[in-house]
């Protein structure tokens, strides 16, 4: 059969099974909140925020001094307004999702929204001591503004930084639609529960995943292929994984973890000062100022 007969023939059949299954299942219409559609506006809306943070980087045009402080009033109030409403549509989602009688979304969402812009100074002063570490930590790097443009742990970092601000007040699905952006524009993936301390680089990135419970101290530096997850998950009584509870290891202060180096568990702390070696194994704590290679999983180190 041809490809002009079978669309016309076979075609048909295939878009009506399709049609059926979707009806059935859908559960979101035009008002009652999220749209979906809406994640590229999101997209946008996160990069006009990295241009906020970093103009001369990440702005679509050249700014001199004098022009800044039009450009930031500018495009923050393109940013009120537009990621606005798509967090009081991710709140009012969730409402009908859960069968909330009485919902504060508006009220949430102009507090999130203005909350995250508050924070910007902040998250920016930040962000200015992850790159001065990534300078001091990295021989191959040349200027401070070589890194903003080309390391992809700055964008992965930021973006974490901005969506965790939005995720502090429980805002659904905007977080993680930010960072999975990151993720996929970089191969870094960083949960926007993650706490994450000033000073923090990550060299090459890609591979890297740190997870929803994850506590990171200050300047710590992070190898390629690092994970900081989770051992096997609690299950409830109806044996689904028990949510809420802390999962992901706690990193102090100063550590280097190396390359493909896996880090496991809620309980497991990285001791101040500590080197992991690449390709560790590790599920267990480890002292400050320790060196680990290979597995430290039960006591054992090799």
């Amino acid at each position: 059969m041809e490809l002009k007969e079978w669309i016309n023939k076979k075609l048909p059949k295939i878009v009506a099974r399709l049609e059926q299954d979707m009806i059935q299942s859908y559960t979101i219409h035009t008002g009652d909140g999220l749209d979906l559609a809406g994640r590229n506006e999101i997209y946008e809306v996160l990069d006009d925020l990295l241009a906020a943070l970093f103009p001369a980087c990440f702005s679509r045009e050249r700014l001199g001094k004098a022009e800044i402080n039009f450009f930031l009033g500018d495009i923050l109030r393109h940013v009120s307004f537009k990621l606005g409403k798509h967090i009081r549509d991710a709140f009012r989602y969730r409402c009908i999702k859960d069968n909330c009688d009485n919902c504060d979304c508006e009220d949430r969402a102009e507090k999130a929204i203005i909350h995250l812009i508050e924070q910007l100074p902040q998250i920016r002063s930040i962000l200015i001591e992850d790159i001065q570490a990534a300078y001091e930590g990295d021989p191959a790097a040349k200027s401070l503004d070589e890194i903003v443009m080309s390391y992809p742990c700055i964008e992965a970092i930021a973006t974490c930084r901005i969506a965790h601000a939005l995720y502090e007040l429980d805002v659904p699905v905007v977080p993680r639609i930010m960072a999975e952006r990151a993720h996929s524009r970089t191969g870094i993936d960083i949960h926007p529960g993650a706490m994450i301390g000033p000073r923090f680089f990550i060299d090459h990135g890609t591979g890297v995943v740190i997870g929803e419970t994850t506590r990171i101290g200050r300047n710590v530096k992070l190898y390629q292929g690092v994970t900081l997850g989770a051992l096997s998950f609690p299950l409830d009584e109806s044996g689904k994984p028990v949510k809420g509870i802390k999962r992901h290891p706690d990193i102090e202060d100063d550590v280097v973890i190396y390359a493909n180096a896996t880090i496991l568990g809620g309980k497991t702390v990285i001791g101040k000062g500590a080197v992991i070696g690449g390709n560790s194994w590790v599920t267990k704590a480890v002292p400050p100022g320790a060196a680990i290679n290979g597995v430290h999983a039960n006591g054992i180190t090799v």
